[in-house]
Formats: structure tokens, sequence, C-alpha cells
């Protein structure tokens, strides 16, 4: 049994600015368009990979591109100040994440798939599984109380597709998908001149294919957290109690 509904709230949490809002901004916008909520929490800015700019540079272009790509959207947004290619793995940085998941209450968790040619996405994969356990116990004390995420998610990510095959596909309007254009632009990325990779092509043809498998225009694809074993169809499933 699941229960569906559009008044859930998503976190996102991904290893660098854009990440989130290329994979799991389409869904977001459709949740909040419906009444519910979405967050985006940012481990590092992404800043190393501009063929222009040094990383500090970039690091202050992405934290403003970040913020204008929320406000979009209407969602929060959080980053950390760990830098690109150097995010660690330790207990410090599960518990500052399950800090954000006790304090954004969040019903759904949207991150990175455990398998990655990037070291920050495999990384952040393993943070975001401490996290929900640190952030769901009681007796770990920490500023604010417990929260336990029955529903995790691994978007569809270029960088991450080593064993990701799609368990759920979520319809999204054309609406919806708008915003998530309006959102992605804030990103030079997004845009062009950042990258040799055509992200905005890529992933307006990537919405395309997931709609075709799911009989609808476009869709968003996710991989379902292991324990976890239900499907969807126009709003993501969440495991009852």
């Amino acid at each position: 049994m699941t229960e569906q509904t559009p008044k859930n709230k998503i976190l996102a949490i991904g290893a660098h600015a854009a990440d989130m809002e290329l994979t799991a901004g389409m869904t977001m916008a459709k949740y909040i368009r419906a009444g519910g909520a979405g967050a985006f929490l940012h481990l590092t800015p992404g800043e190393r990979g501009h063929p222009t700019k040094s990383a500090d540079e970039y690091r202050e272009q992405k934290r403003d591109e970040a913020a204008r790509a929320a406000a979009a959207l209407g969602a929060r947004m959080q980053m950390f100040d760990y830098r690109d290619g150097e995010l660690p793995y330790n207990d410090e940085v599960a518990f500052r994440v399950a800090d954000v998941i006790r304090a954004e209450k969040p019903d759904i968790i949207v991150t990175h798939w455990k398998h990655s040619m990037h070291k920050d996405h495999a990384r952040t994969y393993q943070i975001v599984q401490d996290a929900v356990f640190y952030a769901a116990l009681r007796t770990i004390e920490r500023p604010l109380p417990r929260h336990g995420i029955r529903s995790i998610y691994y978007a569809d990510n270029w960088e991450d597709q080593q064993d990701y095959v799609p368990d759920v596909v979520v319809a999204i309007d054309p609406e919806s998908f708008e915003a998530w254009r309006q959102c992605c632009s804030a990103y030079q990325l997004f845009r062009g001149g950042v990258s040799n990779f055509r992200y905005r092509e890529y992933y307006e043809a990537l919405a395309t294919t997931r709609g075709c498998v799911a009989f609808t225009q476009r869709a968003n694809a996710f991989k379902l957290w292991e324990e976890q074993q239900v499907r969807g169809g126009e709003w993501l499933p969440i495991p009852r109690s």
C-alpha cells in the first residue's frame, strides 16, 4: 500500500549546485505548484570547471545562481561550504545533513545514485544514507527533534548511470516543465558556455524519452531506495508507516 499526495515536501540533496535542479526540478516544480513544498541542499557549490573563471569567482556565481534557481521554483535553498571535488565522507558531514533533514522535515528525499563517475556524487549517496539514519534516531541528541524519512529516491543523472535502472516515472505537465526550464536557466551551466556537455538539450530530451515510456509528453524518472518495493505514476509513492 502506498499513499500519494501533491502536498508532500521534497528535499533534494546534491553534491553540487545544479545537480538536483536539473534532475529533480521538474518533479519539485509539480509538487510546489500543487500545494506541496521543496528545498534544495547543495553540499558544495560545484565551483571547479569554469573555462575562464577561477574557482573562487565561479563559487560566488554558483551561490547566486542557486539562490535564483530555488526562488524561481518557490523552493528553499541551503549550501554547504565544502569544496568541489573534495567533499569528505565522514560523520561531521552526515550530522550536518541530518540537522537539515530535521529542520526541513521532508516527506521525500531525492539524491544521487551510489555509482557515479564523480566522486562527490558517490560520497553524497553515502552521506545521505547515514544522515537519514541519524536524523531518525531519538537517542542521537541534536538541536532539533528526530525526523524519520520513509521515502528516498535517486535522480536520473547523466554522471550516475552505472547500474541505474529507474523504477518510478512521474508525469510532468507543461507548466511544471516550463517552471523547471526557468529554474535551470538561472545557471550558466544550463544556458551554455561552461561545459562541452549540452545539459539543456540532454535533460529536455531525457524528459521526452522518459515521457514516452509513461505514455505522457514528458516525465521525470527516479530509482527507488533499495528498501522500497513500490511503483508510482502521477506522484512519488510513499510507503505507509
